[in-house]
C-alpha cells in the first residue's frame, strides 16, 4: 500500500496555496478535510521553499504551525515540514510523528522525539536551488547522498526513515524526469522512498504553461507512476484525486 502525505502549508507564499491557510482555524479545517479524504498523514509546514523563497524566522514559523499541528494530531497522524531544529522539537512536542526535512540534517531531533524521519535530497538552498543545477549523473548522486543519510539516521537511532529525492529542489525538469524514470534505483535500496511531484513547475512546463492549480492531472499521473513503481509514500495536494487513483490501479 502506497501512503498518502497530504500538504498544509500555513504560510502566506506557498507556490500553488500559499495565504489559503496561513489562519489557524482555516489550517485545522482543511488538515480535517484530508484526513477525512483520506490521507495518512497531513504535512505541516511554516515556511514555503518555493523556488526563491526568503526564509523565515524560526519564530514566526513555530508561530504558525504548532496550534495546527496540536488540533490534527488529536484526530490523526501529522507531520512537521520544517528545516529549523527548534521548530522540529515543537513540532514533535506539539504532536508530530514524522519530521519532513528538506535539509536532511535533523535526524537527531527525529531520534530524540523516537519520530519518524524524511531525509530529502537538495542542492543548494530555496533562494538559490534553481539557479543552474547541475550533476554528472544525478539519479546516482541523489541515491548515495540519500543512502548516506539514512545510514546517519538508523545510526542515530530513528525508528523510521523515508528518503525522497527532492523533486524540483535543484533540479532542471530533464533531472526530474530522470529520477522518476529511474525511480526503481532508489527504491532497490530497500529505504521507503517519499516522491513530491504535486502540482510542481515542471509539471506545468510539461502541459503547455498550466497554472498550479491546473496540474490535477499531470500530478496525479505522477503520483500513480511512483506508486506503481515502488514508492512507499506520495505527498499531494489533492488527497481524494490520488486516493481514488491509486485505489483504482491497486496500490491501496
Amino acid at each position: 500500500m502506497t501512503l498518502v502525505m497530504g500538504i498544509l502549508n500555513v504560510t502566506p507564499d506557498s507556490f500553488s496555496d500559499g495565504g489559503r491557510y496561513l489562519d489557524a482555524a482555516a489550517a485545522i479545517d482543511h488538515g480535517l478535510r484530508l484526513l477525512a479524504e483520506g490521507a495518512d498523514i497531513v504535512d505541516v509546514g511554516g515556511e514555503s521553499t518555493r523556488p526563491g523563497a526568503a526564509p523565515v524566522e524560526p519564530a514566526e514559523e513555530e508561530r504558525r504551525v504548532v496550534p495546527v499541528i496540536d488540533a490534527l494530531s488529536r484526530r490523526g497522524r501529522v507531520s512537521i515540514d520544517t528545516r529549523r531544529r527548534a521548530v522540529a522539537r515543537a513540532g514533535v512536542d506539539a504532536g508530530a510523528s514524522l519530521v519532513n526535512d528538506v535539509s536532511a540534517t535533523l535526524c537527531d531531533v527525529a531520534a530524540a522525539g523516537d519520530v519518524g524521519w524524511v531525509a530529502m535530497h537538495m542542492q543548494g538552498d530555496p533562494a538559490t536551488m534553481q539557479d543552474g543545477p547541475r550533476y554528472d549523473d544525478v539519479v546516482a548522486e541523489v541515491r548515495d547522498y540519500l543512502v548516506a543519510r539514512a545510514a546517519e539516521g538508523r545510526a542515530a537511532g530513528v525508528p523510521e526513515v523515508f528518503v525522497d529525492p527532492g523533486i524540483g529542489f535543484g533540479k532542471t525538469v530533464a533531472h526530474n524526469l530522470s529520477l522518476l524514470r529511474h525511480l526503481d534505483v532508489l527504491v532497490g535500496t530497500g529505504l521507503p522512498v517519499l516522491v513530491g511531484t504535486s502540482r510542481k513547475g515542471f509539471l506545468g512546463g510539461l502541459t503547455g504553461g498550466a497554472a498550479a492549480d491546473d496540474r490535477l492531472e499531470a500530478s496525479v499521473a505522477t503520483a500513480v507512476a511512483a506508486a506503481l513503481d515502488g514508492a512507499a509514500m506520495v505527498r499531494v495536494h489533492d488527497v481524494a484525486e490520488t486516493v481514488a487513483a491509486l485505489e483504482a490501479v491497486g496500490c491501496r
